[in-house]
């Protein structure tokens, strides 16, 4: 599919996002390995979440659908049955990297695949830890490749150190140490997105953090709970808050928004470089901090330096980031941000080579980028890559393009948002 996009001058209007994708995904498997059903209001539905659901119906969840909320009913922890077919996760890695380390604690076979994109992207950082603590997991190029043949144990806990900044891989580790009978460190220095930390200490599990990097659990835990809330999702909100910032003309105010620390650099950035961004009505969804935005246009934004420990807090927000920095007044330089190079597509690349097709000056470094402000772009025809956030991107920015442009592939987007076209068109003018 392709999508046309034609110059905007003012945005203005109320809204509200999807819900949080990373909470959602979480959502689905902690309540499903709950003792109880839990209510679950404000799931994101999207082809990455139904990956996600589809693979635990597979497992024996049920899931009982009421408007806008979900009733999972929980298994408990050993309540899983073998599934008598392969589980894809579609183009997920969080389903594959999630649903893995919940595979290695469970007492038969399985395998796990998924599309021909997440087939490409690395696993061995989640399939080594977790053969660590016991789990037999084996899978092509040594593991490294789905799919993934996982046959569980009663796990040892694990001491461990992340050595890249990867939630999904603390994540994975944290479901597996459910299973574990003794305490796990887990030692995160990058300070990544904390999501599963959360919403295990909200169901009850024997987690606490210790000073700023260590995580600390005791296994086996049990859950138990009744409701969990879902906000709106910071990264779809992103393009949003950029859109009004770019604007000439216009404000945006944008409802129940999560703003976990863990995830809300965004904010911190746009504000320093000039954004007209407030937050209001602070409220707390499930320890998950939630606010609604007030995004002003007519902003004069300046350049800045990303890197160091603010990459993990902004991490899928970089490429509307990029589109922000190209109407700065001077460079923006964006480093330590190599993990883009293993998501849907190696973001780093297709941002820099599509957004020069509409005029930037943007220089693609090993980990990151620079680029150029002042940016007068010219409309033009752009590929998504088959990546949902670099469709979105592109069409914020061919909304301040001088004429209009074209995104092959717009169908990615419903990835993790659904409607993020209809709702765009909503605003501009």
């Amino acid at each position: 599919m392709q999508i046309s996009i034609n110059p905007a001058e003012k945005i203005e209007g109320q809204i509200r996002v999807p819900g949080d994708k990373s909470i959602s995904h979480r959502a689905l498997l902690f309540s499903s390995l709950a003792d109880d059903t839990i209510e679950v209001e404000g799931l994101l539905k999207s082809a990455d979440t139904l990956s996600t659901m589809n693979c635990l119906r597979k497992l024996g969840v049920e899931f009982e659908e009421e408007g806008e909320k979900i009733k999972v009913k929980g298994k408990g922890l050993r309540g899983l049955k073998e599934p008598d077919d392969v589980l894809n996760a579609g183009n997920s890695g969080t389903t594959a990297r999630l649903l893995t380390g919940l595979l290695a604690g469970q007492p038969f076979y399985s395998t796990l695949t998924g599309d021909v994109s997440l087939r490409k992207r690395p696993m061995k950082r989640i399939s080594a830890p977790l053969q660590q603590m016991g789990a037999a997991i084996s899978g092509r190029q040594n593991s490294e490749l789905l799919p993934l043949s996982i046959r569980g144990y009663d796990l040892l806990p694990i001491h461990y150190t992340l050595p890249l900044p990867s939630a999904q891989v603390k994540s994975a580790l944290l479901i597996a140490t459910l299973y574990s009978r003794g305490i796990s460190e887990i030692i995160d220095y990058y300070n990544t997105r904390d999501h599963t930390e959360r919403m295990l200490q909200y169901l009850g599990a024997g987690i606490e953090k210790k000073g700023k990097y260590h995580i600390v659990m005791k296994g086996p835990s049990r859950l138990k709970g009744d409701r969990i809330r879902i906000p709106g999702d910071i990264s779809s909100a992103a393009f949003f808050i950029v859109a009004a910032t770019l604007a000439q003309r216009g404000e945006l105010y944008i409802e129940n928004v999560g703003i976990n620390p863990s995830r809300a650099g965004i904010l911190e950035v746009l504000g320093a470089m000039g954004a007209d961004i407030r937050i209001l009505n602070k409220k707390e969804y499930n320890f998950e901090p939630v606010a609604d935005l007030l995004v002003k246009g007519g902003a004069k934004l300046k350049g800045t330096e990303i890197a160091g420990e603010m990459v993990p807090r902004l991490i899928d927000e970089i490429p509307v980031l990029a589109v922000a920095a190209l109407f700065a007044e001077g460079d923006t330089v964006i480093r330590g941000a190599a993990e883009l190079r293993v998501k849907e597509s190696d973001r780093l690349k297709t941002i820099s080579l599509e957004l020069r097709k509409m005029g930037a000056g943007i220089k693609e470094l090993p980990d990151g980028l620079i680029i150029e402000g002042n940016a007068k772009l010219s409309g033009a025809r752009c590929e998504s890559h088959g990546d949902h956030r670099i469709a979105m991107a592109l069409a914020t920015a061919a909304l301040f393009a001088e004429s209009e442009s074209v995104i092959n592939g717009s169908e990615a987007v419903e990835i993790s948002f659904p409607g993020f076209f209809e709702l765009m068109n909503s605003l501009v003018s």
